[in-house]
C-alpha cells in the first residue's frame, strides 16, 4: 500500500491509501475525489483522468504507453509531467507519490 498525495486545482490536498497493484485513478475514484473522473474505467481511452505528476516523482514511473501518449497529446493539454492516472500502477516504490490535477478533466 502507497500513500497517493492529491492535489485538487485549487490546492486542496488529499493523501489517501492505495493497495499495490491499483492504478493511482482507480484510488482517486473509489474515494469519490473531485477532479479525476475516470470514464473509461481505466483502459487508457477517455483522458478523463490526466494528472501532472510532481517533478521528483516524474522519472520514477514507467514510460507511457504510444496509447497514453497519443491521448497526451491530442486530447489534452500536457505539460512535462503530464500522465494519465489510470497508467500508474500503485507499488511500494510510489510512496508518497505527489499528483496534482489539471482545472478541468476533457
Amino acid at each position: 500500500m502507497a500513500k497517493i498525495t492529491y492535489i485538487g486545482f485549487d490546492g486542496e490536498e488529499n493523501v489517501l491509501d492505495v493497495e499495490n497493484g491499483r492504478s493511482v485513478m482507480q484510488g482517486a475514484v473509489s474515494e469519490g475525489l473531485r477532479g479525476i473522473i475516470g470514464d473509461c474505467a481505466g483502459s487508457c481511452s477517455c483522458a478523463t483522468c490526466h494528472v501532472y505528476v510532481d517533478p521528483a516523482w516524474f522519472d520514477k514511473l514507467a514510460e507511457p504507453s504510444e496509447m497514453e501518449a497519443i491521448l497526451l497529446e491530442e486530447v489534452c493539454d500536457p505539460q512535462p509531467t503530464s500522465r494519465l492516472s489510470c497508467q500508474i500502477t500503485v507499488s511500494d516504490a510510489l510512496d508518497g507519490l505527489v499528483v496534482r490535477m489539471p482545472e478541468k478533466q476533457v
